[in-house]
């Protein structure tokens, strides 16, 4: 247990003579009951299996943060992390603020954010090892790294960038609440460290002796409907109608004058100016999941004509299934979905635990998906395997096969769609993912079948226009539900349209030449289906945009994403800074607390921007030491 000193101030105390029964979203603050078999049990914290005396210690307590007092010395930040004897890349407490007016009228607002532990922890429901626990014991959100296996999905969807991926461990840690602290009657180090007593912490909805306001909102915290954090605020000092972040964010908080809240608006601070960025865009850290979703809905879009067209009575698919280049195409759609799960698996931070991602197949949509798309890769497998056989046996396993794949395509599917309709991720959460995801399938999959046919020989008029007809119908989704995300995202006011911002300008010229490439793909394709031509002339360029178009499309739905988080300093959570601080060197510097990605498999961005810069002899050296790690 935690050693309290014998001079320990009265401030670092907990303190709640009197509690009240529920908070303001109408949940019970008592954890539990006190004659559940959970009330009373040990936190086995260190293996000692005492029990702290505290007589609140089954309700939920939370943090109190008065933004009045903050004076943005760091102190809980250091205190958090000399506690959890963190490195200096990750904080699980961290300062930033906004600013509003101009001098002499300049206001500035200090925001100090740990984790929230919240009434309903996104983290909980949406880690696949189930490495989150909400504990009955002060109603703390704790994590496990060690069952952790590095995926980072906590990181997407939690509002407030409460866990922190340490890319150089390769697992997730987070604020544990200090639970060792509390059952020895003392508040977090965090709280004990704050010099103008901004920070307090006990049971939620207890306003603190000498304070006055309980609010839940204050201007730059993200939206509390998500999850109910359990933190409250004071801030009684006016503040200017729009506040701005002091970080690359194109974000400001513009104040609603009919209830003093303020709301997330455009911030337009990187001007209107458009640029390529095409080596940040395709170098980004998320290479590994532009692979796996576009080779797996590749293949799950061919797999499906494949299997359905013949029992749809398309004799062109049929024709084409009982010719002998039927078994290169299954065999060239299992090697590309076995390079998409190799992908995903390589960029987990510890790989070799890739099978508890199954743990939280009962909450978790990322365990959904795994468990869908592991399906619909042993049906693929299986259905390859027998289609090497004749007989009634074999067609039987085949037909069981490719129930089983379709099963999987249907499951893993909609949840690989799923997983990003995030809450905290505007930009992601809209229909337009799903138009996306299918016609991406239906695209690429009816142009992969189209290529195989015609390398083989086998691509006859009747089966080119019925694949054409299918990747038209894949683009034009995809092309519809572009212009929908545009319009909604202009028109709404979160951060969402800061993405949309993004995507137009610091990526404005690729995302153009993705939207080219597009339209001329779907007038190509519909062009030719009407027409008949089955030519490498027209295959080959049109598989050209459709891929240019797909790649860049799903390279910037990765990059440009903003989540509601909290607003960073001038160089702490501030994401210009990392990207200045890598591609200056200072990175290197570990006291600047900026790591890099240490599970790339390959930097496509430092290779373009090397093939680009260099003489001939050092592209050679350098392309080798990028791709030798």
């Amino acid at each position: 247990m935690f050693q309290v000193r014998e001079n320990e101030p009265e401030y670092a105390l907990l303190n709640d003579p009197t509690c009240q029964g529920q908070n303001r979203y109408g949940k019970s603050i008592e954890t539990v009951s006190e004659d559940d078999p959970r009330h009373g049990v040990s936190l086995n914290i260190n293996d000692d299996d005492g029990i702290g005396e505290n007589p609140n210690r089954n309700k939920q307590h939370g943090f109190y943060f008065n933004a009045d007092n903050c004076i943005a010395c760091h102190a809980c930040e250091a205190a958090c992390s000399e506690k959890n004897d963190n490195p200096a890349y990750i904080a699980f407490r961290s300062v930033g603020f906004v600013e509003g007016g101009s001098y002499p009228a300049y206001q500035r607002l200090n925001i100090s954010m740990a984790c929230n532990h919240c009434d309903d922890p996104v983290c909980l429901k949406g880690c696949p090892t189930r490495a989150y626990t909400k504990f009955t014991e002060y109603g703390a959100v704790l994590q496990d790294p060690d069952i952790c296996f590095g995926c980072g999905y906590c990181t997407w969807v939690c509002p407030y960038n409460a866990p922190q991926l340490d890319s150089v461990k390769g697992q997730v840690t987070k604020c544990n609440m200090c639970v060792d602290r509390l059952e020895v009657g003392l508040k977090p180090a965090c709280v004990s460290a704050c010099l103008g007593k901004a920070l307090d912490f006990g049971v939620i909805e207890n306003i603190p002796e000498g304070r006055t306001q309980a609010k839940t909102e204050i201007p730059g915290f993200p939206r509390t409907d998500i999850t109910h954090p359990n933190i409250r605020f004071q801030q009684t000092r006016t503040t200017q109608r729009d506040m701005a972040r002091v970080d690359s964010t194109a974000l400001k908080y513009h104040r609603d004058d009919a209830d003093g809240s303020f709301r997330p608006t455009l911030d337009p601070k990187h001007g209107f100016k458009r640029a390529w960025n095409l080596g940040k865009l395709l170098g980004s850290h998320e290479n590994a999941h532009i692979a796996f979703t576009l080779s797996i809905q590749m293949v799950m879009g061919a797999f499906a004509m494949l299997t359905i067209g013949p029992w749809s009575g398309l004799d062109a698919v049929s024709g084409f299934t009982a010719s002998d280049d039927f078994l290169p195409a299954l065999l060239i759609m299992l090697l590309l979905t076995t390079i998409g799960l190799f992908k995903l698996n390589m960029h987990l931070g510890k790989p070799h635990r890739f099978y508890r991602g199954f743990y939280n197949l009962r909450l978790s949509p990322v365990s959904r998906e795994i468990a869908g798309v592991s399906a619909f890769f042993g049906g693929l497998a299986g259905y390859t395997l027998f289609s090497f056989f004749d007989g009634m046996f074999a067609t039987l396993l085949q037909t069981i096969f490719v129930g089983l794949g379709l099963l999987g395509m249907g499951f893993g599917g909609y949840f690989m769609y799923k997983l990003y309709r995030i809450e905290a991720r505007p930009f992601w959460n809209h229909w337009h993912t799903g138009a996306s995801f299918i016609g991406t399938g239906l695209s690429l999959g009816s142009l992969l079948l189209a290529l195989i046919a015609l390398v083989f020989g086998a691509l006859t008029s009747q089966l080119a226009q019925v694949l054409l007809i299918a990747a038209t119908a894949g683009l034009a989704l995809e092309g519809f539900g572009l212009l929908a995300h545009a319009r909604d995202l202009k028109a709404k006011e979160s951060e969402g349209a800061a993405s949309f911002y993004e995507q137009t300008t610091t990526y404005g010229c690729s995302y153009w030449l993705r939207n080219g490439a597009l339209a001329i793909a779907l007038l190509l394709a519909a062009g030719v289906a009407v027409t008949g031509i089955s030519s490498a002339w027209v295959f080959g360029p049109l598989l050209l945009l459709t891929l240019t178009s797909s790649v860049i499309g799903r390279a910037l739905f990765y990059v440009v994403v903003i989540p509601t988080t909290m607003p960073g300093a001038f160089f702490w959570k501030n994401k210009g800074f990392v990207e200045h601080a890598r591609e200056s060197g200072l990175a290197d510097m570990p006291q600047l607390g900026v790591a890099y990605e240490q599970h790339h498999s390959f930097k496509l961005g430092e290779l373009l921007e090397t093939i680009r810069s260099t003489s001939l002899s050092e592209k050679i050296a350098q392309v080798r030491r990028i791709v030798t790690g």
